[in-house]
């Protein structure tokens, strides 16, 4: 009872924060189902699917707001989807350090790019919405998705910072895409090919379900109310301490 208590504050602290943020729930969530016992792999992926109610919390929040274009989510899909089953094929056989260190690298350079650009992400300017642009922007999430299929946490940040970045969305705009898209779909497509060609611990999976749709209701719901300025804040924390937990193991 008390292992079950554990992860469920647990997954709903790491989730709610995810939501906030754009991501980086495996930060707490991942090494909390290593610590309780589980291998990486099955740890892995129950993780997965359990980041799958991310999805559904956040996403029944969001969609209150009304607030994302379906044509441009149709592109974050078709992109990143076939690249997040690449990755979870490929993930039971590549080397588990070596990769998370250069995630964690990269992560760590997401927060503070973000960081030294202190204008970034506070005010939307469409960009990149020509056919290059959307051939570029969708390349870069169909690589995205591999590392979100076949690595641990993270991911979800760096689709956050792209659509910054490439297509100037503002940070709440961005974490509303990253959250329903990646939290749910990208997620949902990981999670299935790992349980086929992996093992999920199933017991745990209904408190670790519940937990992540709380807490990813709760974070989209603060990421609204604050809106952006929070948002970049809590998200360059968020990068940082997940960058370096990466490197550190």
């Amino acid at each position: 009872m008390f292992d079950y208590v554990l992860l469920f504050l647990v997954s709903l602290v790491a989730n709610a924060f995810s939501a906030f943020a754009g991501g980086g729930a495996g930060l707490l969530q991942l090494p909390a189902l290593i610590f309780l016992g589980l291998p990486f792999s099955v740890a892995l992926a129950t993780h997965k699917l359990a980041s799958v109610a991310l999805g559904v919390g956040a996403t029944a929040r969001q969609l209150q707001e009304r607030a994302l274009d379906w044509r441009f989510a149709a592109l974050i899909l078709a992109t990143g989807v076939p690249g997040v089953i690449l990755g979870a094929g490929l993930v039971l056989q590549v080397p588990d350090r070596p990769a998370e260190i250069a995630l964690g690298i990269l992560t760590l350079g997401l927060g503070i790019y973000s960081r030294a650009r202190p204008g970034l992400g506070l005010v939307a300017r469409a960009t990149h919405r020509d056919r290059r642009g959307y051939l570029v922007g969708g390349s870069v999430l169909f690589l995205i998705g591999i590392l979100n299929g076949s690595l641990t946490s993270g991911t979800g940040l760096f689709v956050t910072l792209w659509l910054v970045r490439w297509f100037g969305l503002d940070y709440k705009r961005a974490v509303a895409y990253t959250l329903v898209l990646v939290g749910l779909f990208w997620n949902g497509s990981g999670a299935l090919t790992l349980g086929l060609l992996g093992q999920v611990q199933w017991d745990w999976v209904p408190v670790l379900l519940v937990a992540s749709a709380l807490g990813g209701y709760a974070g989209a719901h603060f990421a609204i109310a604050r809106g952006s300025r929070w948002i970049k804040v809590v998200y360059e924390i968020v990068t940082v301490l997940v960058g370096v937990k990466l490197i550190v193991g």
